[in-house]
């Protein structure tokens, strides 16, 4: 056991060895110990002063305020530079001595230039012995360790490296880095070598016996991260990851901290963060309500906001466990912050009003909505009725309380949407924009793919089938989607919280789509099995409402670039004629409960861009043409501007030929002051 080491005990070192130092000058510079009295005068007055001095420049510059044990960089600049200090005062005393006095000569110019170097020498001498005597001898290691690798020479294998070298329990013997960068071969890092490329981790592996490899680049790409995971489980060999740049801004883990390697490390693009100091100026000191506050992506936009400082954070939500769960997370992770639970169904327009008129939000996120295509084609009702009336109902509250911000959650299936849920999530992107235009607020939308990992999404999905032993069922071989991560997903919407301004539409540059069938082969490889011979993967066709690719602009959207550069600013073309008085016939006869095929009809007469499958949404019934102030046919030839379908009177009085006339009763729909 080493004995403890105080600094007091450098200051006595430092004042024995700084005061020989002028005297071991004086005999080198003169060959030996005969030298006048004059410069005999000049030693002992110099010594005198100068090692007080130096003393106290050592104490203003931090030298006996540090634990040396475990010095840094940093620290030996601070030696350097103070050192340099001190040996600057001493050598203007040596000059000043005879002028004032003190002495008869000058101290030789020699003398001070041997005093500076050696200055050097004695401060950094004992604390770079501390620190060596203190640093953990890789000799403690048992040559029966498992033998690891760092993949990537950066500042994230440095840090595992020393993590490691620092603390032997974890049994495991590094024997060199791998790194692309040729600047870094046969350099050294930590006292380890670069051994190589990546593309040279198959041979390194059987060479040096390897069984753990360390992928320390957390920002790397998802295709570099899938090369180093296959050509490891080819040879045997476990792997494990340094956290991604997420997990570390959000303070969740240290760089240093190893987690086994997770689809999100192998998406094909570079993770996109966000600068969030701008968003900060948006949400500190303010109220935000979140709705869909329990959900995924609602809950991590909690957790993001409440790192951002707001005076409250209002937690809205349908279910009441998860709104108690969110809220419990916060509190325990941010005690001073205050959350305010709010149980509330969005399409209770009543409760949303008076919701917002009570807490005077500044800003708005609103995150609630219905996201399962199968499930929304069976229940096209409820998917109007939460996407676009509980939209609508949002958009009218933050209107009336004059909410400086809010932001809609969309999706990219409302692109050319052919799903019923597509086409509810572009009806509320027109809600949006309308209010927006009309009122002139920073109303926008958010447009993304799917977010691995979310309540719901494929990924769990693939989880569970692989855990029962398969099969892993997708759809298509060839159906692709485009992916993002949870806290992607958050920070977008918070950056467009802060870039919005009327009505645009913003999406994330999500890289290229992928192939879902590659994300279950991953996912089947990451839990240790080969896909084909243990999990097979099955395919079942496109269901109700899919489609084999998506896409995240619309037709005549005009894009331009953010201050961020993976946010892209989607400017929406004009509105389509009667969005007002076709949202309410939608919404009433919604709420009517008129057949599927009627409300399809009403929901793609609102989307001009609509894609018309049969697949996907249905056979469609005549559309007829009407203002609402005449009369629609039930052959869909009618005149007028607005589109009905057969039988369906406008917001005015009209009948069908060849049936009875119907009014829908009248409904008062949320509308903007």
């Amino acid at each position: 056991m080493r004995p403890k080491f105080r600094n007091r005990y450098l200051v006595g070192f430092d004042a024995i060895l700084l005061g020989a130092l002028p005297a071991l000058a004086y005999l080198i510079r003169f060959e030996g110990p005969d030298w006048s009295p004059a410069d005999a005068g000049a030693l002992i007055a110099f010594t005198l002063i100068a090692v007080p001095l130096k003393l106290a420049l050592f104490v203003l510059g931090g030298m006996y305020n540090r634990l040396w044990r475990q010095a840094t960089l940093g620290d030996m600049t601070s030696i350097l530079r103070t050192a340099a200090v001190s040996a600057a005062g001493a050598t203007i005393l040596g000059f000043w001595l005879p002028l004032a006095g003190i002495a008869d000569v000058r101290v030789p110019v020699s003398v001070l230039a041997f005093d500076a170097l050696a200055t050097v020498a004695v401060l950094a001498a004992p604390r770079l012995l501390l620190k060596s005597l203190y640093t953990p001898s890789r000799g403690l290691r048992r040559d029966t360790d498992p033998a690891a690798l760092i993949v990537g020479a950066g500042v994230a294998g440095e840090s595992i490296a020393k993590e490691t070298l620092a603390n032997p329990k974890l049994g495991l013997r590094l024997v060199g880095f791998v790194d692309d960068d040729p600047d870094k071969r046969s350099l050294r890092l930590c006292g380890l070598p670069v051994l190589g490329s990546l593309d040279e981790i198959p041979a390194l592996i059987e060479r040096y016996h390897v069984r753990e490899l360390i992928i320390a680049m957390p920002e790397a790409r998802g295709s570099v991260v899938r090369g180093v995971v296959k050509a490891a489980r080819a040879a045997g060999v476990h792997t494990r990851t340094v956290p991604g740049v997420y997990e570390i801004l959000s303070e969740q883990v240290s760089l240093s901290a190893l987690r086994e390697v997770g689809i999100q490390d192998l998406l094909r693009r570079e993770p996109v963060t966000t600068d969030l100091t701008s968003v900060r100026e948006v949400f500190a000191g303010g109220t935000v309500l979140v709705t869909g506050a329990g959900g995924s992506i609602g809950s991590e936009l909690c957790r993001q906001i409440a790192r951002l400082e707001p005076a409250r954070v209002l937690l809205l939500g349908h279910g009441e466990n998860s709104i108690f769960e969110i809220q419990t997370a916060l509190r325990e992770a941010n005690p001073e912050l205050e959350t305010v639970a709010l149980i509330a169904d969005v399409r209770d327009g009543g409760r949303i009003r008076e919701i917002v008129r009570t807490w005077r939000p500044r800003v708005i996120l609103h995150a609630a909505a219905h996201k399962h295509v199968p499930l929304m084609e069976q229940n096209v009702s409820e998917a109007i009725l939460n996407n676009v009336l509980g939209t609508a109902n949002v958009v009218a509250a933050a209107v009336e309380a004059e909410t400086e911000h809010l932001v809609c959650v969309s999706t990219d299936k409302a692109v050319r949407p052919c799903s019923v849920m597509g086409l509810t999530k572009r009806v509320a992107e027109l809600v949006v924009q309308q209010a927006a235009i009309e009122h002139g607020r920073n109303f926008v939308s958010v447009r993304f793919g799917n977010v691995l990992g979310s309540r719901g999404s494929v990924v769990p999905a693939f989880l569970r089938q692989i855990k029962a032993g398969g099969p892993v069922t997708v759809t298509h071989p060839e159906m692709r989607r485009y992916f993002m991560t949870v806290p992607e997903a958050a920070q977008l919407i918070l950056q467009a919280g802060t870039l919005g301004r009327c009505g645009e539409v913003f999406v994330l540059d999500m890289g290229e789509p992928v192939r879902i069938v590659d994300l279950a082969g991953d996912l089947i490889r990451l839990s240790g099995l080969e896909p084909g011979s243990d999990i097979e993967i099955r395919f079942t066709g496109l269901r109700p409402g899919e489609r084999l690719h998506e896409e995240v602009l619309i037709a005549g959207e005009s894009v331009v670039p953010t201050p961020h550069p993976k946010v892209l600013r989607a400017i929406n073309g004009e509105l389509p004629a009667g969005v007002s008085a076709r949202l309410c016939v939608l919404i009433a006869a919604a709420e009517q409960r008129q057949p599927e095929p009627v409300l399809r009809a009403l929901l793609t007469a609102m989307v001009p861009e609509a894609t018309r499958s049969d697949d996907a949404l249905g056979a469609l019934p005549a559309v007829g043409h009407g203002n609402g102030n005449g009369h629609v046919s039930g052959n869909g030839n009618g005149n007028g501007n607005g589109s009905h379908p057969a039988g369906v009177a406008g917001t005015g009085a009209g009948d069908a030929d060849g049936a009875p006339s119907r009014r829908p009763p009248h409904r008062s729909i949320p509308s903007t002051p």
